[in-house]
């Protein structure tokens, strides 16, 4: 599709995915300064004074402030991340970092998680800008490095450094939270208005080294493997929580079964299915391994990391719980900690979003949840400001969109992207 034909906010998201912002983690990045520099960049056009933030090298936070009509009220942060989790192309269908359009869709790293998003950001409030509007109060666009390693190269330096950025700041939006699923054929949109606390965790096994031939009862990989393997498997036990309980409560409404069974309820949201369940419960998850230099060597050592997703207020039930089943000849080093946060479904900003999606798509219902993964709200929280998760999708029934989020073949429709960027414009020119 020629430039001249695609939406705005459709060829920023696409600009943005061209800019290979991968964060393998660890402090290993390709860093953000591109990108925040096309944000700074467009944000200068609509007329703002964008600052930036690099407090490691190519590691650059970006910051512009939208004066509102009533100073006198608290302002609002509207932010995203500029970083990505890596991509194998080899996996994918199309180029990851080509930002292709095919088929309605945009395709590529970031078109789901979460450049999208800091497009509809960008061009709502270009809209309002260039129509010559003002917000009804402070806007603070904000968009953050190094979210995909946990913020503590990005957000967390930022509150902590420049929290005259925030000035005023009661509350926030980013996201995660906005998007449709579809329940037993009815179309219903999450609000985001909590989080899991995060534990990223390194089990560490030791051993004896030695050949490979040997007789070997002292194998560091062994004992990892069997740790990895009993945490991989373990089911956590559901555990509700007052929006866990509202997110059941709303989809037995809409569907007519009973909350009794919240796996069961789970299930008649197809594709978003397995998104749900794991708000409903801890999750621990085997994400990487590492032991070892060659065939025939015993390694001494062997390490795995594991990503912990905690129900706020168990964490240090689920570390000792962890470390039982992981035995006691198993180190569990903590590598990041993070807050889990819950506020209620309630208030005007809440309000403001249900009924700014109601205006464009009228009698849909809007339930609360409990985000199972993390955004850069945890940092703001730091400094009292509330975050939810609003980054308005309207999605066909049969896309699997929850599935993409670090996925191969990431890709978002194009009149979502249009959708969202106008039920957003109308959020901010009366929240």
């Amino acid at each position: 599709m020629p430039d001249t034909e695609l939406p705005e906010v459709v060829r920023i998201a696409r600009d943005l995915i061209r800019i290979d912002t991968s964060n393998f983690g660890g402090g290993r990045a390709n860093g953000e300064r591109e990108a925040a520099e096309y944000v700074g960049a467009y944000l200068q056009e609509l007329g703002l004074e964008p600052e930036y933030y690099e407090p490691i090298e190519r590691r650059t936070n970006v910051m512009a402030r939208v004066p509102g009509r009533d100073p006198e009220r608290p302002a609002l942060v509207v932010h995203g991340h500029l970083d990505v989790v890596p991509a194998v192309a080899a996996d994918w269908s199309v180029d990851p970092f080509e930002g292709v359009v095919r088929d309605g869709m945009l395709w590529g790293r970031g078109a789901v998680d979460m450049k999208n998003m800091n497009a509809m950001i960008l061009t709502a409030v270009g809209d309002m800008l260039r129509a010559g509007e003002q917000p009804e109060r402070d806007l603070i666009l904000t968009f953050f490095a190094d979210e995909e390693n946990g913020g503590v190269e990005g957000s967390a330096l930022v509150v902590k450094d420049r929290p005259d950025w925030f000035a005023g700041a009661t509350e926030a939006i980013s996201e995660v939270g906005g998007y449709s699923i579809t329940v037993d054929d009815r179309r219903v949109y999450l609000l985001q208005v909590g989080e899991k606390a995060m534990l990223w965790l390194r089990l560490v096994a030791k051993g004896r080294a030695g050949h490979g031939s040997r007789y070997h009862d002292d194998n560091a990989v062994t004992r990892l493997a069997e740790a990895v393997a009993a945490i991989g498997r373990t089911r956590w036990p559901i555990r509700l929580t007052p929006t866990t309980r509202a997110l059941l409560d709303g989809l037995s409404d809409v569907t007519g079964r009973s909350s009794d069974d919240p796996d069961a309820l789970a299930a008649a949201a197809g594709p978003a299915e397995a998104f749900l369940r794991s708000t409903f419960r801890t999750t621990t998850n085997p994400t990487a391994l590492t032991a070892g230099y060659k065939h025939n060597v015993i390694p001494e050592t062997a390490e795995a990391l594991i990503d912990v997703r905690v129900i706020p207020g168990t964490e240090d039930d689920v570390l000792a719980e962890l470390q039982r089943i992981a035995g006691d000849d198993i180190e569990i080093q903590t590598v990041v900690r993070d807050i889990g946060m819950e506020t209620a479904f309630e208030g005007d900003l809440v309000e403001a979003m249900v009924a700014a999606l109601g205006r464009h798509d009228p009698g849909v219902p809007v339930i609360p949840y409990l985000l199972g993964a993390g955004t850069d709200n945890k940092a703001l929280a730091s400094l009292g400001i509330t975050g939810y998760g609003f980054a308005p999708l309207r999605l066909p029934a049969d896309l699997d969109f929850t599935g993409m989020f670090h996925g191969v073949d990431e890709r978002v429709p194009v009149e979502s992207l249009v959708f969202g960027q106008r039920v957003l414009a109308d959020l901010l020119r009366s929240c």
